[in-house]
């Protein structure tokens, strides 16, 4: 088996704890902060896929999605500190 597939997997392993986290988190920051690393391990689930396979168009989404979960956590933020958006 690829060493990209196992590292994967991992990776998806840590999504459902990542899930669980999010789904029983007793706080909305707690919450927020498992959504976040679901985010990034979304993000290393796509460049090791895009490694595996060698395809580069997988890591543009990924820079992509990066931005966006980024520019998303920061809005959440600061919507959770009580300042409007």
């Amino acid at each position: 088996m690829n060493p990209f597939m196992i590292a994967l997997v991992l990776v998806l392993v840590s999504v459902a704890i990542a899930i669980i986290r999010v789904l029983l988190g007793p706080t909305v920051p707690d919450r927020v902060v498992g959504l976040d690393t679901i985010n990034t391990l979304v993000i290393a689930g796509m460049l090791l896929f895009g490694a595996a396979y060698k395809e580069i168009i997988y890591v543009d989404v990924a820079i992509v999605y990066a931005l966006l979960s980024y520019i998303t956590t920061l809005y959440i933020a600061k919507y959770l500190q009580g300042g409007k958006l």
